[in-house]
């Protein structure tokens, strides 16, 4: 048994796409439309095979949680990288790229170098080695 997908709402969609497929090597698939419902969506597969759907429906209501909040269910989805070099690296690109670092690299409790930053929406991910 082996998870499919994890699936993220977004008002964001093409730059969520743009985000994992450039930061973490997914490759997207073609934009998904079902104009009756006013949904779109991609997945996004990585070699390991996990994948994330990335929904959008204007419909869904905004989340009232601050950008990376901390809350009872899915609380990060974590990406490894290999090294910790690759952390640091990885880390550093997107750091001066914008992106919002909120756990510098470490070594963790439990036996993980990383370190988290928040994608364009808000959600943490950690970056693991």
């Amino acid at each position: 048994m082996r998870i499919e997908h994890i699936a993220i709402w977004t008002n964001q969609l093409e730059e969520l796409k743009d985000f994992y497929t450039m930061y973490f090597g997914g490759k997207a698939t073609t934009k998904y439309i079902n104009p009756f419902k006013q949904f779109s969506s991609y997945f996004i597969s990585f070699d390991s095979g996990a994948r994330l759907e990335l929904m959008h429906k204007p419909s869904v209501p905004q989340s009232t949680y601050g950008q990376g909040a901390e809350f009872t269910g899915i609380t990060h989805l974590a990406f490894s990288v290999g090294t910790k070099e690759q952390v640091d690296l990885l880390t550093e690109q997107l750091r001066m790229n914008g992106i919002r670092l909120v756990g510098e690299p470490r070594q963790t409790g439990d036996g993980y170098y990383e370190s988290v930053i928040l994608d364009p929406d808000g959600n943490r991910i950690e970056i693991t080695a």
